[in-house]
């Protein structure tokens, strides 16, 4: 076996939705009110109930050079074409020898937390954006390329009917990936733990479906100052998931409906071994008067059984896969953030676990991903085609161009020659191009 024979599935992507994405399937009685895009002093800029989206790049800022990545793209001429047009994500895709993918959103938020928002003032709209999302990203997105992506939805937090409805329509149509917050509770919703949620455990379970709970849809990384350096604060980034990681252990959901999966998307793996043990150390020690009781289990079964986790480059974790349970590790890519090592990802991935077992490598790479999100691009598109190095002969026949564009311009933080790049830069940078902006007049 070697890099060209791998088969990729990546379960942390993204997309930038396209200008166009919500009006198809807009309700007519709301006729106006859907999210579009306005160009405002040179940026394009998501709008919906009045309010304009700050940056609408979010760090695509995939196949850049290194030096530029700390500019926010502004427009979709200053981003690469695959982060927004299906037709280039696919050859992007081919050239990185990765066959399927999940794509999170970008403008309503990695749970659709923006729109999640808007149910305070206007539930009807809200769910109506969420519906057009969940349309335009299943039949403009996925479907759109046969094979090549796992499907994701939304769901509305506020309205646990029409939260199950939404989850039932679209796993009829095959759609096994919900995406969720990892703490629902700092938002303002309910916690994990309180039954409120029951009913959309019991029909994600029923329909196979795997909560996905991406890092910052609940808690984020903390800046530790203004004059940190901002690479701290990437570093700490992943890791942030993990009291929410030990909170879904503790869940009573898994008692409830045993067969229910979640991921924890873009969290890394190599921090798991020792939150287990600790897990497993917390229950053994305290359980006689927290009144923990996993059945005659430990919570380290709870998570293999129950706990998907991914990562992009993480020798550590994959040299300790015995503690994390190699069954539900799988790969991710995270095009088209900057975490990303793209075109890169097959040789990068291949140099970390060309010593593990040919049968585990299946697993982590595509196996798994397969079982739990109900994905199966081999029937529909042959072995033969599926693999990293048919798909990088696909890309070549192109070609798909894939050195280093400059100058593609965006926001940037103040940098001096020598100085690190501070959190306190990087917000800056985002509060000058506006966060959050209220305009007059509804369209």
């Amino acid at each position: 076996m070697n890099a060209e024979d791998m088969i990729l599935i990546s379960v942390d992507d993204h997309v930038i939705e396209p200008p166009n994405a919500f009006t198809p399937h807009w309700p007519a009685h709301l006729k106006g009110r859907e999210p579009h895009i306005e160009k405002r002093d040179g940026r394009d800029v998501w709008m919906f109930e009045e309010k304009a989206a700050g940056y609408m790049g979010l760090n695509s800022v995939v196949g850049r050079p290194k030096e530029e990545y700390g500019m926010e793209p502004l427009n979709y001429e200053q981003m690469r074409r695959g982060t927004w047009d299906l037709k280039s994500r696919v050859e992007d895709m081919d050239a990185n020898g990765i066959v399927g993918s999940i794509c999170f959103p970008t403008f309503p938020g990695f749970a659709g937390q923006r729109f999640q928002a808007t149910s305070h003032n206007d539930p009807e709209v809200a769910l109506a954006a969420i519906r057009a999302y969940n349309d335009w990203h299943y039949y403009d997105w996925s479907e759109a390329a046969p094979g090549r992506f796992i499907p994701l939805m939304l769901t509305p937090f506020w309205d646990m009917p029409a939260a199950v409805a939404e989850v039932t329509r679209l796993a009829k149509l095959g759609v096994h990936a919900l995406s969720f917050s990892d703490n629902p509770a700092l938002s303002g919703w309910p916690s994990i733990h309180d039954p409120y949620w029951d009913p959309l455990w019991k029909v994600c379970a029923d329909n196979d479906v795997v909560i996905c709970c991406h890092i910052g849809t609940g808690a984020a990384a903390q800046h530790a100052s203004d004059l940190s350096p901002i690479d701290a604060w990437i570093t700490s980034m992943p890791i942030s998931i993990a009291n929410s990681a030990a909170d879904w252990i503790w869940g009573p959901m898994w008692k409830k409906y045993p067969t229910l999966k979640m991921a924890l998307s873009e969290g890394g793996i190599g921090w798991i071994p020792y939150l287990l043990e600790r897990a497993d150390f917390t229950h053994g020690h305290h359980n006689a008067w927290t009144n923990s009781n996993f059945g005659g289990k430990m919570p380290s079964d709870i998570y293999k059984k129950h706990i998907i986790s991914c990562f992009i480059e993480d020798r550590f974790g994959l040299a300790n896969l015995d503690y994390i349970g190699e069954d539900m590790v799988m790969y991710e890519c995270d095009y088209p953030h900057s975490d990303s090592v793209w075109p890169h990802s097959a040789e990068k991935l291949w140099e970390d676990v060309k010593t593990l077992a040919p049968a585990t490598i299946d697993k982590i790479t595509h196996l798994n991903a397969m079982r739990e999100f109900s994905y199966d691009p081999i029937s529909k598109l042959g072995r033969e085609n599926c693999t990293v190095g048919a798909l990088k002969r696909t890309a070549a026949a192109v070609p798909v161009e894939t050195d280093p564009i400059l100058g593609m311009g965006g926001a940037k933080p103040d940098r001096e020659p020598g100085k690190a790049v501070t959190s306190g830069d990087i917000n800056r940078m985002f509060e000058s191009a506006g966060a959050e902006s209220t305009v007059s007049g509804r369209r």
